[in-house]
């Protein structure tokens, strides 16, 4: 077990968003996750932090006024911000906590150390500076990080985002940023259509981003290879203060809009290479905020094999052998980084 306890952002108000009947992206999962953590008694001695709303100049940290102004007009209200981005009359209050709760979390992983755990919605890695978009209101994970430099609790903050689908507004806020180190795999080519191997930042952030576009059929082993591969290497180099992981399920074999074929023990082994790198460069302090996901039974069941690692399990990670195409794309991405001299 670690020596702090996992401290846990959770609130009924998540459930309050309801994008509509149909919509993957449905109460439905968090409700799920929930049960599953309670049946294996994986929150016993959590310590549960009180949310808050995070305040409007948090969110312009990260977001434009101009978005800002357009998601909290629409507090109270039904409304689709585009064809897969709906809001109900409490969506905003959910999304301003969503994103706060991330807040308390960094702020208690300084104080206390430890792991972090935020089971919110809606989602937030698709939310760009000036757009929601992909389920995504604000952009939580962004909303963090921002959150502990702006503090002066880190200098370097690294995010790793294992979504299946490529955080293009994540992205989209660091890419310049060379204090924040962006880390993902994901389908490629799959919504957004972002995050080739070849986007690696730019200007003062050039080599921050990292991007491992791998294909359909996508299993353990070479998503495992590229944590072992790329971000062991990458993460030496910038020595993070803090680790927050964007942690979507959606790779999972059984998930009906992706279409990869990772498993529980796989998201484990993830979970674990993000512990030991979080043990080696900052002190153990991380913290996995709750992205997609949509079969819930199987997202269900993959969140609580990562927080069994948060709670101290070894996942017992081997060395990974990546098959012939992961080993390609994984040599693209480190030769794209070379090419440009920051590898």
């Amino acid at each position: 077990m670690s020596s702090s306890p996992l401290a846990l952002v959770s609130d009924p108000l998540f459930q309050a968003h309801d994008p509509g009947e149909g919509h993957p992206e449905s109460p439905i999962r968090l409700r799920a996750i929930l049960e599953e953590l309670d049946r294996r008694e994986l929150l016993s001695g959590a310590c549960s932090l009180p949310g808050r709303a995070a305040t409007r100049p948090e969110l312009e940290r990260v977001h434009l006024p101009a978005h800002v102004d357009t998601v909290l007009s629409l507090r109270g209200q039904t409304a689709d911000l585009d064809p897969d981005t709906a809001l109900s009359p409490r969506s905003v209050d959910a999304a301003e906590h969503a994103a706060g709760g991330g807040l308390a979390l960094v702020e208690r992983v300084f104080q206390e150390g430890g792991r972090g755990l935020a089971l919110v919605r809606p989602p937030g890695h698709h939310a760009t500076p000036d757009r929601s978009m992909g389920f995504c209101l604000f952009n939580n994970v962004a909303v963090a990080a921002s959150h502990a430099l702006a503090l002066g609790l880190a200098e370097r903050v690294l995010i790793v985002d294992w979504d299946v689908h490529h955080g293009n507004g994540t992205q989209d806020i660091f890419s310049r940023d060379p204090r924040v180190l962006y880390f993902s795999i994901h389908q490629y080519p799959h919504y957004p259509g972002t995050g080739y191997f070849t986007e690696i930042g730019d200007g003062p952030g050039l080599g921050t981003t990292i991007n491992v576009p791998l294909p359909s059929g996508t299993g353990d082993e070479d998503a495992l290879a590229a944590f072992q591969l790329l971000l062991r290497p990458a993460a030496a180099r910038f020595a993070p203060q803090l680790v927050l992981v964007s942690a979507g399920f959606d790779g999972h074999g059984l998930d009906p809009i992706a279409n990869w074929k990772m498993t529980e023990q796989g998201y484990a082994a993830l979970a674990g290479e993000v512990e030991q790198l979080a043990l080696e460069h900052c002190g153990g302090r991380w913290i996995a905020f709750l992205e997609g996901g949509y079969h819930p039974r199987a997202t269900a069941a993959s969140l609580a094999a990562v927080v069994e690692v948060m709670r101290g399990r070894d996942p017992g990670v081997p060395a990974a052998t990546p098959s012939s195409g992961g080993a390609r794309i994984i040599g693209q991405v480190r030769l794209a980084l070379e090419r440009a001299g920051v590898w």
